[in-house]
């Protein structure tokens, strides 16, 4: 009886050993497809642009050499690179609060209207699902100096008509512009269903405490409701407005000068016209440090004053 006893007790010590490594082997192989796309096409090439940042080498060469931190000093007195660093400063700054204004405003308007709801949704959403590179040409189209559709009404005013893409005192103003225009309708959709939200007895109970008004009720309940997705908002608009390429590219290219020069084009520059791909990548660090540190930074800043329901 013994003998039995300690082999049951042995099997039963060995059913769970199975069943545990079975879990174990079925997680890896459920978890494995992902975690190889994963290496393949984020970290390894992440990787590869850091050893690439420390090296001279260029697109196309079959030697390179070790440069150390050279390719991050000779930043300092790039100006190029300093030019387009205080540049996508000034269009992150513009963009991103200018975004979350108007498009919080027009989703109040159009969840306040009885009619075509519908209708102005899909007009401010088509920004978003137009190819970028096909409205980049229409704003082009738009903006040019002597038969565009802007001058010509500003000229039927009587007003100047500057050339808004070739002046430097134009050019970063009217990407800014566009920025927001491309990322409008993605802040008035995410309002909208924060708005739709938000539940009806919140304003009674704030009518009954004594809000009454539209600003009251707006600054007592909706605003502070609508915190979880502003800060969602903050944090990806200004990814998006840090990763802004296809606009300058067919735009401005980076100029008149400099003065439109932004992070990401002057990194496609370096690394691709100029072939200085070990500067470039030295670029894309700072750029991926930067980018990096603004999302968690606002995300930790913007979680402590945050509301949520």
């Amino acid at each position: 009886m013994a003998v039995i006893v300690k082999q049951d007790t042995a099997r039963e010590r060995t059913q769970p050993s199975r069943r545990a490594w079975g879990h174990a082997a079925t997680g890896l192989a459920l978890v494995g497809p992902a975690f190889l796309l994963l290496m393949v096409l984020v970290i390894l090439p992440v990787g590869a642009v850091f050893v690439l940042a420390v090296t001279d080498w260029q697109l196309g060469a079959r030697s390179m050499n070790f440069v150390g931190l050279d390719n991050f000093a000779a930043m300092l007195t790039d100006r190029v690179f300093r030019a387009s660093l205080i540049n996508t400063g000034i269009y992150v700054a513009t963009v991103v609060p200018a975004t979350l204004i108007a498009g919080l405003v027009i989703a109040l308007v159009i969840e306040s209207g009885g009619a075509l709801r519908g209708l102005y949704r899909a007009i401010h959403f088509l920004p978003v699902m137009a190819t970028l590179a096909a409205m980049a040409m229409a704003w082009e189209a738009l903006l040019h100096p002597t038969i565009g559709l802007v001058n010509q009404a500003l000229g039927q005013l009587g007003l100047p008509r500057p050339n808004w893409l070739s002046d430097p005192a134009y050019a970063l103003a009217t990407l800014c512009v566009i920025g927001v225009w491309q990322h409008l309708g993605y802040a008035m959709v995410l309002f909208l269903a924060g708005l739709k939200a938000i539940p009806p007895d919140l304003y009674d109970a704030a009518s009954v405490d004594g809000a009454d008004g539209a600003l009251d009720r707006f600054f007592t309940v909706t605003f502070p409701m609508l915190g979880p997705v502003a800060m969602f908002l903050v944090v990806v608009v200004s990814v998006k407005a840090f990763e802004t390429f296809d606009t300058v590219r067919i735009l401005t290219e980076g100029g008149p000068g400099v003065s439109s020069e932004l992070l990401l084009h002057t990194l496609y520059v370096e690394s691709f016209e100029f072939f200085r791909t070990g500067y470039g990548s030295a670029l894309t660090v700072v750029f991926l440090f930067i980018v990096v540190l603004l999302t968690l930074s606002q995300a930790r800043a913007l979680d402590r004053r945050v509301h949520y329901s």
